[in-house]
């Protein structure tokens, strides 16, 4: 039988994979780019610099949730550079050998993305410090006796990498970074922006409060925004006329059941088990995951962050704790011994 696709599955897939992504929906330039208007700033006055010195672009880290446009930045970069951009990711670089063969396969001034950067191992971080620094690798041939180390030299190129773990990384290769930039959940007037642009690529017609009540439920993350649009413009070819308004993309999220405040099954869970099995806290992130059924990891990547960037709940040295408008959401009075917040880790 096959297995229901949830709310809680729809958020944890957005926000894991970028597969369904609509090519045609991602921005090729800084103007059509939206929000993120600091980063955005800095990155022109990269481009707008190298440019004018027929230079090659500075390396760029970009931090920050998954979903925000690390990616879409990095091919923007490449584009505005007119160079191209090769992809790759910090775990399939396994090998000194898998990281010389896409540095010698670059042209002068081209983008290599690293997507998880962090997740890159010590061996192949030691080799890249000197592709960045002095676009030069050393590799070695043969093994045994015969052994023997042959230094190539690469053209200079830009490395841009992108991690939702900046704490992981090691401060030799933080160094390496000429900007290092962190993207932060999207206000809702941005989303809506974004969602008026891609329905209007997508040919569907919307009005404000169709607009309005999709940004409202996507977390912040212009890749929900996007994954959200794709299935309420499915649920109003099959439920209503094809137009989405405010009361078809509420009957549309209600299916995938993701409330007014954009929480999923699995973030009221964790809630509900929060305030009923632990009167609000503190408790441990692993006690948890335990507790609904799910790996401490996703909890800490994908539920989390929002959870707490919205007040749900807080974090704190003794453990995670219930806030005020946890309890209200679940229409529950705090429990009289819940602790206010505590001094943040």
């Amino acid at each position: 039988m096959e297995k229901q696709s949830t709310g809680m599955d729809f958020i944890k897939d957005s926000l894991e994979e970028d597969s369904n992504f609509d090519p045609a929906l991602r921005p090729l330039t800084f103007s059509d780019f939206t929000g993120q208007d600091r980063t955005v700033e800095r990155l022109k006055v990269m481009v707008g610099a190298a440019r004018d010195r027929g230079d090659v672009l500075g390396h760029i880290l970009l931090s920050g949730p998954p979903g925000l446009g690390k990616t879409t930045l990095a091919n923007i970069l490449a584009n505005e550079m007119q160079r191209d951009i090769k992809i790759t990711s910090g775990p399939v670089v396994e090998k000194p050998g898998d990281l010389a063969g896409l540095l010698t396969n670059l042209d002068e001034g081209d983008v290599l993305f690293i997507d998880e950067i962090h997740r890159i191992s010590k061996t192949v971080e030691e080799y890249l410090y000197s592709a960045m620094e002095d676009f030069k690798i050393d590799i070695m041939i043969d093994q045994g006796p015969n052994a023997r180390s042959v230094r190539l030299n690469i053209p200079r190129f830009t490395v841009i990498g992108a991690t939702t773990r900046v704490g992981m990384l090691s401060s030799p290769l933080r160094s390496r970074f000429t900007l290092q930039t962190r993207l932060n959940y999207y206000q809702k007037d941005y989303l809506i922006q974004i969602i008026n642009r891609n329905c209007n690529l997508l040919q569907v017609e919307i009005d404000d409060g169709g607009a309005d009540e999709i940004a409202g439920r996507a977390r912040g993350t212009p890749r929900i925004t996007n994954n959200l649009i794709h299935f309420v413009r499915d649920f109003a070819q099959q439920r209503a006329d094809g137009k989405i308004n405010k009361k078809v993309a509420q009957a549309a999220l209600e299916l995938l059941e993701i409330d007014s405040n954009g929480l999923d099954e699995l973030d009221k869970k964790i809630l509900l088990v929060m305030a009923e099995n632990y009167n609000g806290g503190p408790v441990g992130l692993s006690t948890i995951a335990v507790a609904v059924g799910e790996e401490s990891h996703t909890l800490e990547e994908v539920h989390e962050p929002y959870l707490i960037q919205e007040g749900f709940i807080m974090r704190t040295a003794q453990g995670r704790v219930l806030a005020d408008k946890a309890w209200t959401s679940l229409g529950m009075q705090p429990h009289s011994g819940n602790p206010k917040q505590a001094e943040l880790f």
